[in-house]
């Protein structure tokens, strides 16, 4: 049976031009898994892409808007966020909760030369396998 590390491993070997994957705990921002190809991907760099994707799902403006959205429609507040794609000048990062981990999230980061369908496809394909063994 495949562990977190094998499955972004298989990621990053299955896009053309990935560059590295990782599994996040939006609670702590701790990094669960990660696995890349890229020598300046230090801890300390890995761990400051995990704190802004946490920020991005889990910060504090956004906990203000689920609020006020869920207020308007007198409805319990929820985490509204599932997916979010994001564009540098030279990257695409794939970032998807994985399903009924409402804690656990799962990156995949590219080179602008990779096809955006396979990022998402493996991105997607991967989130089944990483489910059962999230906390």
């Amino acid at each position: 049976m495949a562990n977190l590390n094998d499955i972004c491993e298989n990621m990053v070997n299955e896009v053309g031009d990935a560059l590295g994957a990782a599994v996040v705990d939006l609670e702590s921002g701790l990094l669960l898994s990660v696995a890349h190809n890229v020598p300046y991907f230090t801890q300390s760099y890995l761990d400051a892409v995990a704190a802004a994707a946490v920020d991005m799902f889990r910060g504090k403006t956004v906990g203000t808007v689920e609020n006020l959205i869920a207020s308007q429609r007198g409805a319990d507040v929820k985490r509204m966020i599932q997916e979010v794609q994001m564009t540098t000048e030279k990257t695409y990062h794939f970032m998807s909760i994985v399903p009924g981990k409402p804690n656990a999230l799962l990156v995949l980061i590219t080179g602008r030369k990779a096809n955006l369908g396979m990022g998402w496809a493996s991105l997607r394909s991967a989130l089944p396998k990483i489910a059962p063994l999230c906390p």
